[in-house]
């Protein structure tokens, strides 16, 4: 992870840099704002990346030099192997978007239904509280 946040952090640096030389030729808004704009992707994904490593406390496996393949090995995460949440999201989404060609009033309606599908695909695992008597 050193060597993923220390990648992405000179790549914004050269981003920035580009941009500058890109004015300085007489570059058109437009290309500027999109190096700009990687700029601060590529520094926002560095920033993650350092702040997890410092997070976690130690070096991964794969910033070892001396690392063997198993020392990587163990459980990845849990990835939901039949969940119906991702199609309202991919809908409402599609949705929003096409109520900005359309008209606000579709916007607003599928944004609502954005955020309901979002925060149902988000707690689709959550156990629910169960109250019992005595």
């Amino acid at each position: 992870m050193k060597a993923n946040w220390k990648l992405f952090s000179g790549l914004s640096v050269f981003y920035v840099v580009m941009a500058v030389v890109y004015y300085a030729v007489g570059g058109e808004a437009v290309g500027i704002t999109g190096m700009i704009l990687a700029a601060c992707l590529a520094g926002m994904v560095g920033f993650y990346l350092w702040f997890t490593q410092k997070r976690i406390g130690f070096d991964i496996p794969s910033d070892n030099l001396d690392a063997e393949i198993a020392d990587d090995a163990g459980e990845l995460g849990f990835y939901s192997p039949h969940s119906w949440w991702p199609l309202p999201v991919a809908l409402s989404a599609t949705a929003m978007g096409l109520g900005l060609i359309i008209g606000w009033w579709l916007t607003l309606i599928s944004l609502g239904a954005l955020v309901i599908s979002i925060i149902g695909m988000v707690t689709e695992y959550e156990k629910p509280i169960t109250h019992t008597s005595h």
